[in-house]
């Protein structure tokens, strides 16, 4: 491969780094802890902050315009969003955009609330996607919460119809630790520990700001998924009465005052959809048949589809041969009825059921976020046996920083030691191999953003043992350097022949640690596994930076710097000078490098 082509691959490789750094970068360095703090609250905290900061907002350009004065500069974003509906209708801007002018870009006082509460609740919503995307800490680097689960087996016997036996509970809390794990794994909270404790109890740990939403997004759908059939007649009926009585219909626990009012074989459930903030928000009410027509537990696949004809998304879901046979049978007896998704007697979507369906389930009539969040459901939603919250602590980030702090210290205080060393010992090779010391830390760091590992002190502890190793590749390069510089030969053949020579003695050392980290990596959990990733990414990232970016440094001291000589050792003996010479003058070696 030529010189030019191996530069601008490291060029290629640098600006993705960047890219790939970027988020972390804006996270943790150029966005204001205040908002910081806003971007990691729960949805229903952003909701309330987005309505209160709109009115206030709103009152302060009011207050503006009544002296007829200039927008006010906490409210300056204004003048865009009245730009932006201006252009949209095809109507010219005013003179000048004041404050009054702003006003009356807006129709009534709801749309300009409506107007500026989307544009608050979408400024933090960007602020979590920067958040997500940014290298994340673990538990004890920035605290986090700890969660203790405990299985509801009174709710699992009445889901079996007996006592379950210790093989039951035993074979429930299994398959609810595999669930937890995958829903894990589809919600993207990064590197938890998630363990059994005891007969009955799951823990976890989170890592990241004490937000609740996790624990909702992780335990959501407590075990309740179930399909029921719609009493459409008996919807109506109930929805005319609670028209007519809308105050006594339900008492303070939400159940009828009056239980004749539905038949005795169906129950009320509220139907919700998901608003702008992604939150639960009641639609209306309509009656189910109490009998579940299929347990979520049956599902094993869902996904979002894509129908040939109109491109519109469709919810497909697989079903276990059992729960196709019972399914078969309930589309069989209800074709043309409405059935419904409930979930944790909430009603999450309703579908007509068009013919008598076995396995493979499609459901139309959504929108493309809606489907998602409905396969979502459907792939994760249902558990054997439910679980609630026993215990759950917030963990402080404050011992967090101390170990940061110190961890820093080692980071900086490791390679600034190998950079001594390597200066000392190698004079301007050990600058090359500096120069790609600092690189091999911005890559490894760009990988860890990139794909979302979560940084901990484990992981930390193997970044610096990759530091150590890739000085280990560098000095066998200049050794081998060495042997050929005695040799007499010239800068270039001197540095193709010591990467050539050093070149399988580094591939196997470290092809070696970089299978052991991959075991580890597969077969470990918690803090191990974070130390194999490191470790791992640390490994391809050393070959790379000693092999690569090093080779084409010495090569552009060579072919733009034109020097002549490697300088690689303080301790170059007189005598080997004298021999290199005298080889040199009796011309059994050209251009000795000396």
């Amino acid at each position: 491969m030529s010189k030019l082509y191996r530069f601008i691959i490291v060029i290629i490789v640098m600006a993705l780094c960047f890219i790939f750094l970027l988020p972390t970068l804006r996270w943790y360095f150029f966005v204001p802890a205040q908002d910081k703090a806003i971007a990691l609250q729960t949805r229903e905290q952003i909701k309330e902050y987005a309505s209160r900061e709109s009115l206030l907002d709103l009152q302060a350009l009011q207050d503006a315009a009544k002296e007829n004065g200039s927008i006010p500069q906490n409210v300056a974003f204004t003048e865009g969003l009245a730009k932006k509906i201006q252009k949209d209708n095809g109507l010219p801007s005013p003179a000048e955009w004041n404050a009054a002018a702003v006003l009356s870009v807006f129709n009534s006082r709801q749309e300009a609330l409506d107007a500026i509460e989307n544009y608050h609740r979408q400024r933090v919503f960007d602020l979590k996607d920067l958040q997500s995307n940014a290298v994340q800490l673990g538990l004890d680097l920035s605290g986090g919460m700890s969660i203790i689960l405990q299985a509801d087996m009174d709710a699992l016997a009445s889901r079996l119809g007996h006592t379950p036996t210790a093989e039951d509970r035993n074979d429930a809390v299994n398959r609810a630790l595999e669930v937890l794990n995958n829903r894990i794994d589809q919600f993207g909270l990064t590197e938890p520990v998630i363990r059994r404790q005891g007969d009955d109890q799951i823990y976890i740990e989170i890592p990241g700001a004490a937000d609740p939403e996790r624990i909702n997004g992780i335990i959501m759908g407590r075990g309740s998924l179930a399909f029921h059939m719609v009493d459409s007649e008996a919807t109506t009926a109930f929805n005319t009465y609670y028209q007519s009585h809308p105050a006594d219909t339900f008492n303070s626990q939400d159940e009828l005052i009056d239980p004749s009012i539905i038949p005795e074989d169906c129950v009320v459930r509220g139907v919700y959809t998901k608003d702008q903030y992604g939150l639960d928000e009641f639609q209306r009410y309509t009656v189910l048949k109490k009998t579940v027509g299929l347990d979520g537990n049956y599902i094993q696949s869902a996904q979002v589809e894509r129908n040939n004809l109109d491109g519109k998304p469709e919810v497909t879901f697989q079903l276990s041969s059992e729960g196709g046979d019972i399914f078969y049978e309930l589309t069989s007896a209800n074709i043309g009825k409405p059935m419904a998704i409930v979930l944790d007697n909430r009603v999450k979507a309703e579908a007509t059921i068009n013919s008598a369906i076995r396995d493979s389930v499609m459901l139309t009539g959504f929108g493309e976020e809606e489907a998602q969040n409905i396969a979502l459901t459907l792939r994760t939603a249902a558990l054997p046996v439910e679980l609630e919250v026993l215990n759950q602590q917030s963990i402080g980030a404050s011992m967090g920083e101390d170990t940061i702090r110190q961890g820093l210290y080692a980071l900086i205080g490791g390679l600034a030691a190998v950079m001594v060393f390597l200066l000392v010992f190698y004079k301007g090779a050990g600058i090359n191999a500096v120069i790609a010391q600092i690189l091999n830390i911005y890559l490894m760091f760009a990988v860890l953003s990139a794909f979302n590992f979560t940084l901990t002190l484990p992981s930390i502890a193997g970044f610096i043992l990759t530091i150590g190793m890739a000085v280990d590749a560098n000095v066998i390069i200049f050794e081998r350097m060495k042997e050929e510089m005695r040799l007499g030969k010239t800068r270039k053949a001197v540095v193709e022949a010591g990467f050539d020579k050093a070149f399988w003695a580094i591939m196997d050392s470290n092809i070696t640690t970089f299978l052991a980290a991959l075991f580890l990596s597969q077969l470990g959990s918690g803090p191990i596994q974070g130390f194999a990733v490191s470790l791992a990414v640390g490994v391809v990232s050393s070959v790379f930076t000693s092999l690569f970016v090093s080779h084409l440094i010495f090569d552009f001291g060579t072919d733009v710097m034109h020097s002549k000589g490697v300088s690689v050792s303080w301790r170059m003996k007189a005598n080997d000078k004298e021999r290199i010479k005298a080889l040199s003058d009796s011309g059994l070696i050209k251009g000795a490098a000396v």
